[in-house]
């Protein structure tokens, strides 16, 4: 029997589909890993996505290709399901919270050689819990590598921009590219005047197909409280 799953991102809403493109080819190489599986994709930002992604299909897991837990993997996406009349779906613990993906990081900077890191996430005025992943994740790779460590944010304190002196190279902590990588990040840096290299997102490295395979299988359900990367 065929079992199913979805792959949920963000999107971009001012121009949805190319991510949702985007989206689709991950989520044929995430299939190819899974004999058995039939592995779907769709972004919150286009319209009707998660309703056709579902319909006819009788229940499944969903894989939010998002950096923490929070809004949008706890309510937002269960409300578009229950919008699309779908039955039987179980949300998943996010990309970011999976402890290989960190450990991915860890393996990038570890790789670079580099000595002074900026990991750059997301944050949120909103909720403590992107930034809480981004900081631990930071600690990781610098207990792990011996670099010297800084997280900083796009949307709450410490902020890229202020993060004035550095020139190593920069991480981001992202799921895809998008305007906040292509943009944002290289933007702030500037203005903190940061000369160093920026990866490529963690999102997109070659290995993450396999690390989403294996969350799909394991089928860890998005936590309520204290994720499980830090019990």
């Amino acid at each position: 029997m065929t079992q199913h799953a979805l792959i949920v991102a963000h999107g971009q809403p001012s121009d949805p589909r190319p991510a949702g493109a985007a989206l689709e080819t991950l989520a044929g190489a995430v299939q190819a890993l899974l004999p058995g599986w039939s592995v779907g994709a769709a972004t919150l930002a286009e319209e009707g996505a998660i309703a056709r992604a579902v319909a006819g299909r009788p229940g499944g897991v969903v894989f939010p290709m998002f950096m923490a837990g929070g809004w949008f993997t706890r309510v937002q996406i269960p409300k578009r399901l229950a919008d699309a009349g779908a039955e039987g779906w179980m949300v998943l613990e996010p990309f970011g919270c999976d402890p290989k993906v960190h450990d991915l990081c860890v393996d990038l900077v570890r790789v670079s050689g580099a000595r002074d890191v900026i990991l750059a996430a997301h944050g949120s005025f909103k909720s403590s819990a992107p930034s809480d992943v981004a900081f631990h994740v930071a600690e990781r790779i610098g207990s792990e590598t011996g670099a010297d460590v800084a997280a900083g944010f796009i949307d709450q304190e410490p902020q890229l921009s202020t993060l004035r002196g550095r020139g190593g190279l920069c991480l981001p902590f992202f799921a895809a590219e998008g305007g906040h990588v292509s943009d944002d990040i290289p933007a702030a840096l500037s203005e903190a005047g940061f000369t160093g290299r920026i990866l490529p997102p963690v999102g997109s490295d070659a290995r993450v197909p396999g690390i989403i395979a294996a969350a799909i299988a394991r089928g860890v359900p998005v936590c309520a409280g204290a994720c499980h990367w830090a019990r």
